[in-house]
């Protein structure tokens, strides 16, 4: 199918002419001879691209080309005239044409014209998927009350500028708000660059932010970019905000106040536009009451908050992300989707869930590789989501054989991380959780014991 041109001009001479030349080319032409004639064509045919003349009787071509912006804002539109000053180039510019061609008109330059122009709209719309794509993917599923006011704060809250703190326990979907709200924002097109403050090292956290210059630091081999300068004109999400040390809140206070910054090793300040949301699940006015949080960065950031519900206060969604998760695993493994019994989806709406969204997703991701069959079953689940299944015995007999107290401390401690480890359906972080240790040191142990 070969792109339309849609040619407006009161000179039927133009309209014939380049007519002619363009279909030559292999364009579909369409032609209007004034404004009105235009912005009927374009509600009927709708056009690939518009070449609009400005000098018409009736609506001129600065009228007509606002009325085409406003009802089909998509189609580019190239202006031709032969009048052309740089004031009504500006002007035109200003309101959304495309490109300005004056008359005589060269056939080689409204090609090339138009071919840009394509080209823009193709770019245009391959941004619009994308974001479409990438804010279906961050949705937040669900139609549970707690579910739909959390959608309205975030729809109020993405058009603004304003700072946000994201507060909500671990496994809830705070990241994903944040980049819902960031793909929502005007600055939707700009980066959104996050990073988890948890996760990095407090002496490697201000380089990460601030970046540094070469020899900096013993470890500065290379100059590097921090994410603040990374996000300018975009979001800086600070996942685990209350994981900063104090040292680093106190600067990065003074930096994103005046939104300047020098980085390590340097004396060149640097100027940033940058949008910051934050997250965290801890309560930080209790951090802020025991000397672990600044105050005056709690106000900075907390210019709209927005907590995200616990699973448990929104068991209604748990059917529909049940079937979005099994729907997205079916399709990374290449198989069929699997069903959850009606049995075992009450099992799931009858748990308190700890882990959240989090939990539920990695359960049926395991369930989906594990089970070889469509349907999900209640005596398929494992504890403690089936508080029916029997927990596995402890081998007592076998501590208590002749050895000496060394060896049976060792015995205990492995049979005890085994026992411990079935209970929790071999989840490592809950095992960990459940016996405190650190889950480095019960993967040791787990590698040790050759499980």
């Amino acid at each position: 199918m070969f792109p339309s041109v849609l040619i407006v001009d009161d000179e039927p001479s133009i309209l014939q002419s380049l007519g002619g030349l363009l279909s030559d080319e292999g364009f579909e032409i369409l032609t209007a001879s004034n404004g009105y004639e235009a912005l009927k064509l374009i509600e009927t045919a709708s056009p690939d691209i518009v070449l609009l003349d400005i000098w018409m009787p009736g609506i001129d071509g600065i009228e007509t080309l606002k009325e085409i912006k406003a009802a089909s804002p998509h189609i580019p539109v190239v202006i031709i005239t032969g009048h052309g000053t740089i004031e009504t180039a500006v002007n035109a510019t200003k309101i959304g044409a495309f490109d300005f061609i004056e008359k005589p008109l060269s056939i080689d330059k409204v090609i090339v014209a138009i071919h840009n122009a394509l080209n823009f709209r193709r770019l245009e719309e391959e941004n619009r998927y994308l974001k479409k794509k990438t804010l279906k993917k961050s949705s937040i599923d669900g139609a549970s009350p707690a579910v739909v006011a959390l959608k309205q704060q975030i729809a109020s809250a993405a058009p603004t500028d304003a700072w946000i703190l994201i507060s909500g326990e671990n496994g809830t979907g705070k990241e994903m708000v944040a980049r819902t709200i960031h793909t929502l924002s005007p600055r939707g097109e700009h980066p959104f660059v996050d990073i988890n403050c948890a996760a990095i090292p407090e002496t490697y956290l201000e380089s990460e932010l601030f970046g540094h210059e070469k020899g900096a630091f013993e470890a500065a081999t290379t100059k590097s970019v921090g994410k603040i300068e990374l996000a300018n004109k975009g979001t800086l999400f600070l996942d685990e905000i209350s994981n900063m040390a104090p040292a680093t809140q106190a600067k990065l206070v003074r930096v994103l106040q005046e939104q300047k910054f020098q980085r390590l090793g340097s004396s060149r300040t640097v100027s940033v536009n940058v949008r910051v949301i934050a997250a965290t699940h801890k309560d930080l006015e209790l951090e802020i009451r025991e000397g672990r949080f600044r105050q005056d960065l709690f106000f900075l950031l907390n210019v709209i908050p927005i907590e995200v519900p616990p699973l448990r206060d929104r068991k209604e969604d748990i059917p529909v992300l049940a079937a979005i998760f099994l729907e997205q695993h079916a399709r990374q493994n290449n198989t069929e989707p699997k069903q959850l019994s009606e049995d075992a989806l009450n099992l799931l709406c009858d748990y308190a869930w700890p882990g959240n969204v989090r939990e539920l997703k990695n359960l049926l991701e395991r369930l989906t590789i594990m089970l070889h069959k469509k349907t999900i079953e209640a005596g398929d689940l494992p504890r403690p989501y089936n508080p029916e299944k029997t927990p596995p015995a402890l081998p007592v007999a076998e501590l208590f054989s002749p050895i000496d107290l060394k060896q049976a401390r060792t015995r205990f401690e492995e049979a005890y991380i085994r026992f411990i480890l079935q209970q929790n359906d071999a989840d490592i972080t809950r095992t960990a959780l459940a016996i405190g240790v650190d889950k480095g040191y019960l993967r040791k142990k787990i590698k040790k014991m050759k499980l």
